[in-house]
């Protein structure tokens, strides 16, 4: 794939510019053991493609929990500002990619699930935050990573089609909703979801590993 034939690029964060996968699982890990549950399979996936709020009102009815859906984000942001602002770092060579496409005078947006302050502290603690034109997340939009809501919301943000924009995702949901809105979809692998390796390679355009095989 050239990239350079594109004038703009949204990007996914968590497990595709950083690798916080590891985090919100010691997260859930630690909010649900607190409770007397263990992580059911397939629960991580399930929240992964939702903001804070739209995660704390399944997680809440579906272990029956009956506390304010305020109460369990405001848990759960205390646990992870600390470590975007702190301890969380970019995936190797990203600062190298973003850089190049800067280069180029290429458009770049972030597209996310994670709440504003989250997304800022890390960028900013990584030194990639100026690299962004425009950010989007999915508490600003109706529907969540499976729908290309939040990717329409970015390229409006960068003053751009969809036909102009790759979309980099690590997560199948992020893939699809990406390709729904008519964006060219690249898949970021990682082991974390090893399982669905193959549907992002067959129904992303490009798939990659690791930032430094790809070229501008």
């Amino acid at each position: 794939m050239i990239f350079s034939d594109f004038k703009g690029m949204i990007f996914d964060l968590d497990g595709t510019l950083i690798d916080s996968n590891h985090v919100w699982s010691d997260i859930d890990i630690k909010f649900l053991a607190k409770r007397g549950f263990e992580v059911p399979s397939g629960y991580f996936k399930t929240v992964s493609t939702m903001n804070f709020n739209q995660a704390a009102v399944y997680t809440n009815d579906f272990f029956k929990l009956n506390e304010k859906i305020d109460d369990i984000v405001q848990e759960w942001y205390d646990m992870a500002l600390y470590e975007y602002s702190n301890n969380i770092r970019i995936k190797n060579d990203v600062d190298v990619f973003l850089k190049k496409l800067k280069d180029r005078d290429m458009k770049i947006a972030l597209a996310t699930a994670s709440a504003k302050e989250l997304y800022e502290a890390v960028l900013q603690n990584n030194d990639i935050y100026d690299y962004f034109d425009f950010f989007a997340s999915t508490d600003q939009v109706k529907l969540g990573k499976g729908f290309p809501d939040v990717y329409e919301l970015a390229c409006k943000g960068l003053e751009l089609k969809p036909d102009e924009c790759a979309v980099f995702e690590d997560i199948i949901e992020g893939i699809r909703g990406a390709k729904l809105g008519g964006f060219t979809a690249v898949a970021c692998l990682n082991d974390r979801f090893i399982d669905d390796w193959d549907a992002m390679k067959t129904e992303s355009d490009y798939y990659f590993e690791n930032y430094s095989q790809l070229t501008i």
